[in-house]
């Protein structure tokens, strides 16, 4: 399979090149990887789908949240963390779905706070939801048997120390176990579904 994986060089994104790496990969990134994109911007989202052609699978681990207390937090901060995690990730579903092959997959990356909130996390906990909601209400109508899914992974250990003091009394889940949940979308049959790795 030809596997397209956004956000790649971060920590979730390879993960889950590790664990796919048996298929052909490609790599894409804001500034490193085999392909350049900005998953924000749509005119850069289909020129790399017009370089790439047709792919068996996306995968985007991609986008950031805002972390800051609820109290002080702007609309506009607010507006920033779904720009970059939510819409980065659907421009590449909606963009990217007619350069699945048929009964290929779409998978997204979603995480814990939509379930497990924490302090100064409420963007992420939003980001997160919205992307879990989108996959279940997406997979309903996805043609050509297309499939989508969401991954919707704890903290990882390897990102432990840059999120120091956030998630207290969360117990940290291996990039093996996260790896293991895309090469269940990407591989599996399942649709419409968030799988969870606590």
């Amino acid at each position: 399979m030809r596997v397209l994986i956004a956000g790649g060089a971060g920590t979730v994104g390879r993960a889950a090149a590790r664990a796919l790496g048996k298929h052909d990969l490609v790599i894409a990134g804001r500034k490193s990887g085999d392909v350049h994109v900005d998953v924000t911007d749509e005119a850069s989202v289909r020129a790399m789908f017009e370089k790439l052609g047709k792919v068996d699978a996306i995968v985007a681990c991609t986008g950031n949240s805002y972390f800051g207390p609820v109290s002080t937090m702007t609309p506009q901060q607010f507006l920033d963390g779904m720009k970059d995690k939510v819409m980065g990730q659907i421009n590449l579903a909606l963009i990217g779905m007619v350069h699945v092959t048929d009964g290929g997959s779409i998978t997204l990356t979603s995480g814990i706070l939509a379930r497990d909130p924490v302090r100064q996390g409420a963007n992420a906990a939003a980001t997160d939801g919205a992307l879990d909601a989108f996959v279940i209400g997406a997979a309903i109508e996805m043609p050509r048997g297309l499939r989508i899914n969401a991954v919707s992974p704890g903290l990882l250990e390897e990102a432990v120390a840059a999120y120091d003091g956030y998630f207290p009394g969360h117990a940290p889940v291996s990039s093996q176990r996260v790896g293991l949940a895309f090469v269940k979308s990407v591989e599996g049959a399942i649709t419409g579904q968030v799988i969870k790795v606590d």
